[in-house]
Parts: structure tokens; sequence; C-alpha cells
């Protein structure tokens, strides 16, 4: 009997040629991301034959001159490392497209560009559109894409657009972004991509969830005390990143999309099917589920933001929040944020989930981790000190993919002593290779036509809601909740740790 889930993943998985048109191709993103990703698909043999790739930026520059550029950096940042022979092969298919982001003219010509390359491949003319600008360009882009007639397929073929974050600022922009996408290309054909939900644990929690039959039955309030989400970045604000960052902040740029997608994928029911829209059906479901903190005392009690003060990082003197490259002396923007959530579903009901993320912190590091409550300890309750710690699932997303257990198991010798021991697994030791990049895929399956790991416009939308009531709090209340500081270097503010401490917890160091 043939597996109706294996079909269809089959079938989902199957990238047909096209030409993949990025715009901001002279960006950041492009050199050190897409096109090494594209470059390591075609190492693999998973890009297929006949992807032609096409760059689409401002600047004045010839086909050679792109090249030079992109190879340079792919020899430092590809994960296979740099075949010539590869390489030669693949560069061949790119080429570059010099014009303004808002000039109907310039995607005009790109269309005559398209179509002499489909002609060349035998009138194949699938194409996959990659908005890599600043934010700003989203709209001029989308208009002029549709001005064009580039958002409509021709028969039998396929037109798709991924768009980068940040999808929008706030709900209004969310919506207003939401609308202008739209009116341009069917919400089936849009992507709007979250590179944390390309990577390969976060893909696994549905298998580690639904295909193990020691994990669901005990994924509910019933034996889970609280959760903890957590993304910790020892960088701060290098490369002039400080001028983005003070426009938006660790609750926007990280939480809304990134940690919420992860939130998500923990909480979920079971979909009902393999199919993108079963998945994210069951994943917006969750965000809605989300107590809102709509009042500026709500947000006090279970939101704490906080800014770095001048402090050292791995041994190295790093400098405040406040006196970093292109920030006001005078900001009021978090570099910390810390979350106190509850979903209200029958599952999770009494569950806190905690979510934080900050820059400064010791380390680089993305984990979830689930704390089950402890077993009764009447049988070692005499024992000194007890039973040591609870059980706890660690699923660590960055930089060393993989999950751990952590139990407690008895020191050999004569007398009764316990102690917590781990279970570990590692993806890149268990397999004996690496995983692929998240941003690998991601573009294979938008090639494929699989929007499973991408966000759906409800479930945007959803988190904005959530996102609005803390920022208007923050920024537009009379009675704003305090910012607090934390030594650079150190876990985080102690506001944070009297906030889970409420509830009879405390952060896991990583």
């Amino acid at each position: 009997m043939s597996n109706p889930f294996r079909e269809d993943l089959v079938s989902r998985n199957r990238p047909e040629p096209c030409t993949v048109v990025i715009f901001g191709a002279t960006g950041d993103l492009t050199h050190r991301k897409l096109i090494p990703a594209l470059y390591n698909l075609a190492v693999d043999g998973e890009l297929p034959t006949g992807v032609n790739i096409i760059g689409f930026a401002r600047r004045e520059k010839s086909d050679e001159e792109f090249r030079a550029g992109l190879e340079e950096l792919n020899q430092k940042v590809s994960r296979s490392g740099h075949d010539e022979e590869i390489w030669g092969k693949f560069i061949s298919s790119v080429t570059y497209h010099q014009s303004e982001f808002t000039d109907l003219d310039g995607y005009a010509s790109l269309s005559k560009r398209l179509d002499e390359i489909d002609a060349g491949r035998g009138g194949k003319g699938n194409r996959l559109f990659y908005i890599a600008s600043a934010p700003e360009f989203f709209d001029d882009i989308l208009l002029n894409l549709k001005g064009a007639g580039l958002n409509e397929a021709k028969e039998g073929c396929w037109s798709r657009v991924i768009v980068e974050k940040p999808f929008g600022t706030d709900l209004k922009t969310a919506k207003h972004l939401n609308q202008v996408v739209n009116e341009t290309f069917h919400e089936s054909d849009t992507y709007r991509i979250d590179h944390y939900l390309g990577k390969e644990t976060a893909q696994n929690l549905m298998v580690l969830r639904f295909a193990n039959a020691i994990f669901e039955p005990l994924w509910n309030s019933k034996y889970i005390s609280h959760v903890q989400i957590t993304c910790s970045e020892n960088l701060g604000m290098e490369g002039g990143r400080g001028g983005y960052y003070e426009k938006s902040g660790a609750l926007r740029d990280m939480v809304q999309n990134h940690l919420l997608q992860l939130l998500s994928l923990v909480a979920m029911e079971p979909p009902t099917d393999l199919s993108a829209d079963g998945v994210r059906d069951e994943k917006v479901k969750v965000i809605r589920s989300l107590r809102q903190w709509d009042t500026p005392e709500k947000v006090a009690e279970n939101v704490i933001r906080a800014q770095y003060t001048a402090g050292h990082v791995d041994g190295n003197p790093v400098p405040g929040y406040r006196e970093e490259d292109r920030v006001s002396p005078e900001s009021e923007t978090e570099a910390y944020v810390a979350v106190r959530l509850l979903i209200d579903t029958w599952r999770w009901s009494g569950v806190p989930f905690y979510i934080r993320m900050g820059k400064r912190l010791p380390k680089k590091s993305t984990e979830i981790s689930i704390h089950f409550k402890d077993a009764p300890c009447v049988l070692f309750s005499a024992l000194p000190g007890g039973v040591p710690g609870g059980n706890v699932l660690v699923i660590r997303i960055q930089p060393d993919e993989g999950i751990s257990l952590r139990m407690v198991s008895k020191i050999p010798g004569t007398s009764l002593r316990l102690e917590p021991v781990k279970m570990d697994f590692h993806y890149a030791t268990s397999f004996g290779k690496g995983s692929p990049e998240a941003y690998e895929r991601l573009i294979l399956d938008a090639i494929a036509g699989d929007a499973t790991l991408f966000a759906r416009r409800d479930e945007v939308e959803e988190a904005w809601r959530f996102i609005d009531h803390i920022e208007r709090a923050w920024h537009e209340s009379d009675n704003k909740p305090p910012m607090a500081e934390f030594v650079a270097g150190s876990w985080g503010p102690r506001e944070a740790d009297e906030m889970i401490k409420k509830d009879g917890f405390a952060w896991r160091r990583l």
C-alpha cells in the first residue's frame, strides 16, 4: 500500500527550472547568504538544471564585475567550500541588470531579458522574484513588477515572490504591505521568508513531537511546568547596525517574527496533514491564543526591556548601547527583551512561556528548553539535597544544532547519590554531515512551490497585533514601563530574573 504522506512530500519537493531575480543584488544578504545558498544547492546536485540568476540593483556594474564580487565572498563563506569547476558552471548562469527600483522602464527591459532567457531554453517561463532590498523599496518593486506584467505567469508556468523581513514595522504597515503584495501576487505565490524556520532543528520540531510516542503524550500542562526560548547574541552594533536597530529594537527585530514562529511550532496542535496550509493553520491558532498584554500595567508585569552598559565580551571591552555608533545618547530602544507569555488553550492552560532576546550577552546561541514537572520525590526525599533538578528537553537551533535530554541518574558507588546526566544528539555527528544553511532549504522550497516554512498573511498580522500592545505601552503611554540596564557580557538585567522567579523558575544557563 502506498503512503499518501510520502507521495505528497515527493510531489511538493520537485523543483523545476526557473529564473531567479534578486532585487538588492549588490547588498550584503545577496553576497553572504543568497548566492552561497544557490551555489551550495548546485554543489549538492539539488539546484535544477536550467536555473538562471539575475541580480537587479541600482549600481553601475558589468556582469564580470558583479560575478567577481560574488566569487570573492563565496570563497570565504560557502558552507561547502569553493570548487572552481562547479563555480565556473554556476556563475555562467548569473547576470546583472542595472536599474533604479522606482524606474518602470528598468522592469520593462527586465521582462525582455527574461523572455530571451526563456526562449533560449525552450520556452519555460518560471520566475522567482526575491525582494532583498531595503524595506522602503518593497512597494515600488512589487508595483513595478505588476506594471511590467511580470507578476502574471505564462500559461503552464508560475511566477512567485519571496519577501524578506522586516514585513512591516507594526500591524498597520504589515496590513498595507500585505495589501500591496496580494494586489500583485496571489497569496499562494507569496513567500514571506523567516530564515529561522529553515534551520534543521526548527524543521525537526514537528517530527520530534508527532513522530515520537514518548513525547507527544507529555506535551501539555499536566507534565510541563514551563517553556523557555532564548536567542542570545554576543555582538552589538558593529558594521553600522546601530542606525537600523534604533528603528526596530529587539522586540520587533527578533520576537515578532523568529521567536514567535518558534513558539508556534512548540505549542501548535497536530495538523490535519503535511500541506503548507495544514501546518500554518495550526501555527496561527497559537498566535491568536496568546493572552494580550494590552495595558501598561500588564506590560510592566510581563515584559522587561533593557539596554547594555559598558562591559566585557569574550575578554574584550565593549561600549554601552547608547555609546554605540549611530545610536542616540538618549535612546529608548531596547537591546534586550524578556517576555512572559500565556497561551489560552486547553493544552497549555497555566503553562508560562518565556522568551528572551539580547545583544552583548556572553555567547551566541538560540535554543528552546522544555521544562517538565518534577516527579514525586517520596522515595528520595530523605537523601541529602533531595532530587537534583528536573527533566529538561533542550532543542538547540544554533550554532550546534541538536537535541539533548536531561534526566536524573545514580552516581556509581556504594552510596545512593543522585546527579543530573544528559543524553545528547548532534546533527553533524549523528548523520555524518553538517546541516544545510537555512536559505538553501527555503529557496529550494520556494522553487518547488512548498510554502510550509514561510509565514502566511494572517500569521504576520496576528503576531504584530500582539507586539503592538507592548510597543504602545513603551512609547505612547503616560505610564511607560522603565528601561532596565545590564552590564555587557552578563546574562541580562536583574528585572528579567525577578520576573521569572515570581513563578518559581530561573533562566536556564546556556
